[in-house]
């Protein structure tokens, strides 16, 4: 009974670190501070420019983006041309720490779809991304393959309300890995001037052979410091296989925008 049950937990321990791993590979997918995006693009010539930190834990794990910095510029009217570069971190509990390199994340957002204000339509764009593989999947900083996110996405706003979400396919090469899908909805609202406060939900599908889908959610918000400078934050966890997927994510992050 004792060796079964030794065998048991190791499983269940390899399981959470097969999970982990495949949340440290994936990009922060976001719509800053939250994992659902839109589709509204960076004004044209003007820049976007977060330093931020991101991570997941789960049974036996923590790992993330110790520090890292995205960028969005607005190339032409309705495209928006995008970079993550993060310094990628994984702890085992008991373990040393792991960090360096992650992977990088390149993309473009264009919204092709723009209704004006009185439209009851909403703003539909793309936003393919890609993850090359700079981070060392060996030490759980990176996927080791690169991978592509093809999603769609919406916004529509109502006052100080907005509300925006869609999703799309991931391509996820890789030894034990399998393509997925997600798709999140946020809501947003404008309490002051300086302070907009949301809550996402989300759903993946089994990223891995014989892994589960994954449900959760985030809180978090917009605090404008000055015209330029933001602060951006979010805290969450999963609904669904939460102890192996996602006990509790965060994300902060300062913005500045020129």
């Amino acid at each position: 009974m004792m060796q079964r049950e030794v065998r048991l937990c190791s499983g269940l321990k390899l399981a959470a670190l097969c999970c982990l791993g495949a949340l440290i590979a994936a990009p922060a997918l976001a719509g800053p501070p939250f994992r659902t995006d839109d589709p509204e693009p960076v004004d044209l010539g003007h820049w976007e420019v977060y330093g931020f930190t991101a991570g997941t834990q789960v049974r036996g794990d923590t790992g993330g983006t110790l520090a890292g910095v995205e960028v969005n510029y607005g190339a032409a009217p309705n495209l928006q041309l995008h970079l993550i570069a993060p310094l990628a971190f994984d702890r085992t509990n008991g373990g040393a720490l792991q960090a360096g390199m992650g992977d990088v994340e390149l993309g473009a957002k264009y919204r092709f779809i723009t209704p004006d204000e009185d439209d009851w339509y909403p703003q539909i764009g793309i936003f393919p991304l890609v993850e090359i593989p700079a981070g060392d999947s060996g030490r759980g900083l990176g996927a080791g393959k690169m991978q592509v996110f093809l999603p769609v996405w919406l916004q529509k706003d109502f006052g100080d309300w907005m509300s925006y979400g869609g999703g799309g396919f991931w391509s996820n090469p890789g030894a034990g890995n399998r393509d997925y899908w997600f798709a999140g909805w946020l809501l947003q609202y404008q309490f002051t001037k300086s302070l907009a406060l949301g809550a996402e939900v989300f759903h993946q599908t089994a990223d891995t052979i014989g892994g589960g889908d994954i449900t959760g959610f985030n809180l978090g918000g917009i605090y404008d410091v000055s015209e330029h400078y933001h602060l951006l934050f979010s805290g969450g966890r999963g609904l669904q296989n939460a102890a192996l997927a996602n006990q509790f994510s965060y994300y902060l992050a300062i913005q500045s925008t020129f």
